[in-house]
C-alpha cells in the first residue's frame, strides 16, 4: 500500500464531463499514452472524458496539459479547464478569484464566482471564423458542404484554440451525433480531425447540442464545443448574448465579453480521489 501512495488522482466532472487530474507532484512516473488510454477505459480503468496533467510551473504562473482517451494532446476544453481550475483551488496553488492559466491553444483567464469555486468562469478567447470577427460575412466564409450518409450538410468551421465544425440541425440527437459525428471528425477537410457540434437554435438566448469530441467520442458536455456553437449562432443573427446552451449532462452560460471573447460559466463538481494500483499504473496483464 505504501506505494501506491505515489500514484494519486483525482476525478471531477462538469455538466457530465468528467476528467481526471494527475497532479506532477503526487505521481511519480512520467504518464505515458498507454497510461492515459488505461486510465479512461471505463471497464478496465478508473474512466473518464480525459486526462488533465499538471500543474506544470510554467514563469510566473501554471500550465495544465489536455489528453483525449485516446492518447492524444488537446489545445484546448472548457470543462477541463473549469474542472482543473477549481483543482488549483481545492488544492491550495491558488488563492485569488481570478488567475491565468496556459494551454496549448492559448492563455485564458478564469474567475470563481463562489466561495467555494463550485461555479468557475472562463474567458475561451476570440473565436476565429473566416475573416475572425462574429459576422455574417465571416460565418459564411468558414461554411463547408460534405456528403453525410448521402445527405448534403453545411457545417462551420471556427476555432476557439481547437477546432470545430458546427451543424445546424432540427433534432440534436445522440443517435445523430453518434452516426454523423466520426464522419465529420475525421473528414478530409480536417486533416487534424474536429470536434462536432449538432445544434438546434430554442430561442434569440437558447441553443441545444449534441456533441462528438474528436479523440473522445459522443460526449455529455462539453465547453469549447458551446462557445463554437454560441459564436456561429451569433455570427449568424440567431441569437443574441447572452446564451445558454442545454446538452445532455447540463447548461452552461455563454456571453459575449466588450473585446469579443466568449465568458463560459457552469458548475464543477468534485467526484473522488484515490490511488492507483501499480499494476493499472505500469500495465501489468
Amino acid at each position: 500500500m505504501t506505494m501506491w501512495t505515489t500514484h494519486q488522482f483525482y476525478k471531477y466532472h462538469a455538466i457530465g464531463n468528467d476528467y481526471i487530474v494527475i497532479d506532477p507532484r503526487h505521481f511519480t512516473p512520467a504518464l505515458t499514452e498507454a497510461q492515459i488510454r488505461r486510465l479512461c477505459d471505463r471497464h478496465h480503468g478508473v474512466g473518464s472524458d480525459g486526462i488533465l496533467l499538471g500543474p506544470i510551473s510554467d514563469g510566473d504562473g501554471y500550465r495544465v496539459r489536455i489528453f483525449n482517451p485516446d492518447g492524444s494532446e488537446a489545445e484546448k476544453s472548457g470543462n477541463g479547464i473549469r474542472i482543473f481550475s477549481r483543482y488549483l483551488f481545492d488544492a491550495g496553488y491558488v488563492t485569488s478569484d481570478d488567475f491565468r492559466l496556459q494551454t496549448a491553444g492559448g492563455v485564458v483567464t478564469v474567475s470563481r464566482l463562489d466561495k467555494n469555486a463550485s461555479v468557475i468562469e472562463v474567458d475561451m478567447g476570440v473565436p476565429v471564423m473566416g475573416g475572425g470577427v462574429l459576422d455574417a460575412a465571416a460565418a459564411d466564409s468558414a461554411a463547408v458542404e460534405m456528403a453525410i450518409h448521402g445527405v448534403l450538410v453545411t457545417g462551420h468551421v471556427v476555432s476557439m484554440g481547437n477546432p470545430h465544425c458546427v451543424v445546424f440541425v432540427d433534432d440534436p440527437s445522440e443517435a445523430l451525433a453518434r452516426s454523423w459525428g466520426p464522419i465529420i471528425e475525421t473528414h478530409s477537410l480536417f486533416p487534424n480531425r474536429t470536434n462536432v457540434q449538432l445544434v438546434r437554435v430554442d430561442g434569440p438566448h437558447q441553443l441545444s447540442i449534441a456533441i462528438w469530441e474528436r479523440g473522445a467520442g459522443y460526449t455529455l458536455g462539453s465547453g469549447s464545443s458551446s462557445c463554437a456553437a454560441v459564436a456561429v449562432a451569433l455570427a449568424r443573427g440567431m441569437v443574441t448574448s447572452p446564451v445558454t446552451v442545454t446538452m445532455p449532462g447540463g447548461v452552461l452560460t455563454i456571453r459575449l465579453s466588450d473585446r469579443g471573447s466568449l465568458l463560459m460559466s457552469g458548475p464543477v463538481t468534485p467526484v473522488s480521489y484515490g490511488y492507483l494500483s501499480p499494476d493499472m499504473v505500469l500495465g501489468y496483464d
